[in-house]
C-alpha cells in the first residue's frame, strides 16, 4: 500500500466532491524527534490530515497554516504546508496531558487559518475550540466562512514506529441546492460505516469501492505528500543578520559560540568568531 497521498474523487451523478488522505512516513517525520504524549501526536496526525484537505479544497496556491492556539496543557499546536503537499508541524505543551479531546488538551482556545496566496491578499479564519473533535471544529469553520455543507472524518494510530494518519472529506458542489443536500445525506450515511482501521490499512481504491461501490467513484491522479522542513544554514544566517555582529561577538565570549536550532526538525546551527565576521564581511 502506497501511503502519503492525496486522493480527490467525484461521482457519476452526485453532487458531491470527496478527499481521501492517507499519511506515514510525513506524519512519522514530523513527530519523531519530538516527546510527544500520544494524545499530542494524535492531534497533530488531525491537524496534518486536516490541513492537506483544506489545501485541495480551498483551491489556491501558497502556503497554509492551520493553528490551534488555547490555554490548556497544549499551549498550541501548528501545521504548515502549502498547495504542493510540502508539510511540516510542531506543538508547544505547557502542562501534563491528561485526556484526547480538544477541550481537554487546548482548554479554551480557537483555531486560526492562515492562507498567503503566491498570488492575492492574505486571508486568516478564526474559530472557536468549543467543539469536543477537531472535525467538528473544522465543519464549523466550513459552515461559517465557505457555507458549504462539509463532513470529515479522521483517524490516527501512534503506534511506535508504524505511526499513521488519515481523513476523509465530503462536500456538496454549489450547484442544484436541493438536489446536493440529497445526494450529500446518502454519501454522509454511507461513509460513518467507515472504521479507522480500515481508513488507516486499506488502500484508497479498496476503502471507496467498499463505501461508494453503487455510486461509481471517480479518483483523479493522486498527489503526493511530503515532509519538508525549510529550515536551512543559508535562512539562519539572514536572521543572524538581524541581530548584529556586535551582539553575536558578544555571545560567543560568553558561550563559545552562536547555536540556533530549529524549533520543526531540531537540526542545530552552529556559529564561530570566524563564521561571524565572515558574515558581516
Amino acid at each position: 500500500m502506497q501511503k502519503d497521498l492525496l486522493h480527490r474523487y467525484i461521482f457519476d451523478n452526485l453532487d458531491v466532491r470527496g478527499e481521501l488522505v492517507q499519511l506515514q512516513q510525513t506524519f512519522q517525520e514530523i513527530i519523531g524527534n519530538h516527546d510527544y504524549p500520544d494524545a499530542v501526536q494524535a492531534l497533530l496526525g488531525e491537524l496534518l490530515v486536516a490541513t492537506s484537505l483544506l489545501t485541495a479544497t480551498l483551491k489556491f496556491e501558497g502556503e497554509i497554516a492551520v493553528q490551534l492556539q488555547g490555554d490548556g496543557p497544549v499551549k498550541y499546536a501548528v501545521i504548515n504546508g502549502d498547495h504542493q503537499q510540502n508539510m511540516r508541524g510542531i506543538a508547544r505543551l505547557q502542562d501534563d496531558v491528561d485526556g484526547s479531546s480538544i477541550q481537554e488538551l487546548l482548554g479554551q482556545g480557537y483555531m486560526v487559518l492562515t492562507i498567503t496566496p503566491i498570488k492575492g491578499e492574505r486571508y486568516q479564519g478564526i474559530v472557536p475550540l468549543t467543539k469536543p473533535t477537531l472535525a467538528e471544529c473544522l465543519e464549523m469553520y466550513f459552515e461559517q466562512s465557505e457555507q458549504l455543507q462539509t463532513r470529515l472524518w479522521l483517524a490516527t494510530s501512534t503506534q511506535s514506529e508504524h505511526a499513521k494518519a488519515s481523513g476523509l472529506l465530503l462536500q456538496v458542489l454549489p450547484v442544484d441546492q436541493a438536489k446536493s443536500k440529497e445526494d450529500f445525506k446518502h454519501l454522509e450515511a454511507l461513509t460513518d460505516t467507515i472504521k479507522a482501521e480500515e481508513m488507516l490499512n486499506l488502500d484508497a481504491h479498496t476503502v471507496l469501492t467498499r463505501l461508494y461501490h453503487e455510486d461509481n467513484p471517480k479518483l483523479f491522479e493522486p498527489q503526493h505528500i511530503q515532509y519538508r522542513c525549510g529550515c536551512s544554514r543559508e535562512k539562519t544566517i539572514d536572521a543572524l543578520v538581524n541581530v548584529g555582529m556586535d551582539a553575536l561577538l558578544e555571545d560567543i565570549a560568553q558561550h563559545g559560540e552562536v547555536k540556533i536550532s530549529c524549533h520543526y526538525c531540531l537540526t542545530d546551527y552552529r556559529f564561530n568568531e570566524q563564521d561571524v565576521r565572515a558574515i558581516f564581511n
